[in-house]
């Protein structure tokens, strides 16, 4: 008989090549399966809510696998996994069992990503490598008009990286807002799934937007365009987290 778990992972994305394995360089995927096959003395394979890019951060990303034998005390187990980990700024929050059809990936209905922006004229020290530094002031009430435009169903060709392999550009935004507390600003994005920098190049947008580069009008035409090169440069993956996969 074999058992499905599902796992909750917290990390720091900044020395990384990303949540998937790949043949140079350091994954979360790659260490995360390691340190559980080194717990549980038996190898297996770890499969991803979906992919975060180089650098980028996440307090709620999703991963299952399956395992011959039954993880009976998840206080040890958590205990050992994570004590591999912690040198990498990883953390498993949190185990739980499933049935054998849960997928991470595919089962997945919905995603919350969510951006930090540190709108001040003083440099970052508790937030560095965790939001990005904005030192101009921004006009929050423009981003806040603009970031409507992109809820909805649209073709986002002008809003992901020439390097994604998504076989349609055509995504839902279900829901997109953005928070002003002090000089920190939140801006979250809900949607079944992401392109490939897609939250990245919407919250490059917003910055224009709120340096009155743009008017929030304009991210109706970029998003008809459906160029690439009409759109800002993406925020760097700092900022970017993924807040949690919902089922």
């Amino acid at each position: 008989m074999k058992y499905n778990y599902q796992i909750i992972i917290e990390y720091l994305g900044k020395n990384f090549v990303g949540w998937q394995i790949q043949k140079k360089g350091k994954s979360i995927q790659g260490l995360i399966q390691k340190a559980i096959s080194k717990t549980i003395k038996k190898k297996i394979k770890l499969v991803g809510s979906g992919r975060t890019d180089a650098g980028v951060n996440a307090v709620g990303q999703s991963a299952n696998f399956f395992c011959d034998n039954e993880i009976k005390n998840s206080f040890k187990f958590l205990s050992s996994v994570n004590f591999f980990l912690k040198k990498h700024q990883i953390s498993i929050i949190n185990l739980k069992k499933k049935n054998d059809l849960f997928h991470a990936r595919y089962s997945a209905k919905k995603r919350l990503y969510e951006y930090i922006i540190i709108n001040r004229l003083a440099n970052l020290s508790l937030d560095q490598d965790r939001s990005w530094l904005i030192k101009k002031k921004l006009n929050i009430k423009k981003m806040r008009k603009a970031i409507k435009y992109f809820i909805g169903t649209h073709d986002f060709s002008a809003l992901r990286s020439s390097s994604c392999s998504a076989k349609s550009p055509i995504r839902t935004i279900t829901r997109a807002g953005l928070k002003k507390l002090n000089d920190k600003i939140t801006i979250r994005f809900e949607s079944e799934s992401f392109l490939q920098k897609q939250v990245r190049s919407m919250v490059g947008c917003l910055k224009y937007v709120g340096e009155n580069k743009w008017e929030p009008e304009k991210i109706k035409k970029i998003i008809k365009s459906k160029k690439r090169n009409q759109c800002a440069p993406p925020a760097p993956p700092e900022g970017l987290y993924l807040k949690k996969v919902f089922y």
